[in-house]
């Protein structure tokens, strides 16, 4: 299959479709971004690179990163994790504290703000150096070292993220967050603020699409344990959206208000499209355009 010519097709289908959305002004930071940036990077499992646009410019991942902590955490915690952040969908918004206090502090699945902010407590925990050890994990699974924290995107965070802090302070409230609130708020801001290329993001991902091996071979989770979070991407990866998604694309990922969306097909590829334009659920609509349009043209889904 020529999957740069399906690249470059997709590519300007996608930007001849109606722009949608704004970029995020959530994060004072981020509402900066050129909102035309676009890009794709596609990796397949036999370690071939296409990319196309600004593949190669850095990005926030934001919350896609929720999808590499849950897998570090699980790594080493196994079923454990599953005590205290669950496995549902959410139906609410990703950042929704009426949920929360209905289920008593349990946080629907570890890709909504609170459920991240559970995982990111186990990491502190866990780790001697958290901040320091999952920049290391990253810079592992991708292949480079030329990945680091955004510190102004970090701080930036820190300074208007009144509702993450709520929901940090009310979890501590139920118990399912052991540490300092300000030390997992911290850890927070900063793995939220990680910047990638859409290649280095697509090769941090390869993982999941190849049974728990990165590119260099290393078993980061076994078999069974990366089928269990690709199903929770399935379900769980879009937010309010993941239904929308997995209508539309038909592959498990995990989008960010940073405009990038990492998916993947297991045993085949994955993919990563970013534009910083967000639609009204804060994904990005011509990332989701794009791979709804190469998933049609391959016929590649898991579906």
């Amino acid at each position: 299959m020529n999957y740069q010519k399906i690249l470059q097709e997709v590519y300007l289908e996608a930007k001849s479709l109606p722009q949608i959305g704004n970029v995020a002004q959530t994060i004072p930071q981020l509402s900066k971004v050129n909102p035309d940036k676009f890009g794709i990077h596609l990796t397949t499992i036999k370690g071939q690179d296409f990319g196309i646009g600004d593949s190669n410019e850095k990005f926030s991942i934001q919350s896609v990163s929720k999808a590499l902590t849950v897998a570090l955490a699980f790594s080493f915690m196994g079923e454990e994790i599953w005590k205290r952040v669950g496995v549902e969908p959410s139906g609410t918004a990703f950042n929704s504290l009426v949920q929360l206090e209905f289920e008593k502090g349990i946080p629907r699945n570890p890709f909504i703000n609170a459920g991240a902010l559970v995982i990111a407590d186990m990491l502190v925990s866990h780790l001697k150096h958290p901040k320091e050890d999952f920049l290391a994990f990253i810079r592992a699974i991708s292949g480079t070292q030329e990945i680091d924290f955004n510190l102004k995107v970090a701080q930036s965070e820190k300074d208007t993220g009144y509702r993450n802090a709520a929901l940090a302070n009310f979890l501590k409230s139920f118990g399912n967050i052991e540490n300092d609130v300000e030390i997992v708020l911290d850890f927070y801001f900063h793995q939220c603020s990680i910047e990638m290329t859409c290649k280095e993001l697509a090769h941090s991902f390869y993982f999941f699409a190849n049974e728990g091996k990165t590119m260099d071979r290393k078993q980061i989770l076994s078999k069974s344990n990366v089928k269990r979070l690709n199903a929770l991407m399935q379900t769980c990866g879009f937010y309010d959206e993941s239904g929308e998604f997995t209508y539309k694309v038909g592959l498990p990922g995990k989008s960010g208000i940073g405009g990038g969306i990492a998916a993947l097909f297991p045993k085949h590829f994955t993919i990563v499209a970013w534009n910083p334009r967000l639609n009204e659920k804060g994904n990005s609509e011509l990332g989701m355009n794009a791979l709804e349009l190469f998933t049609t043209k391959t016929g590649m889904s898991i579906f």
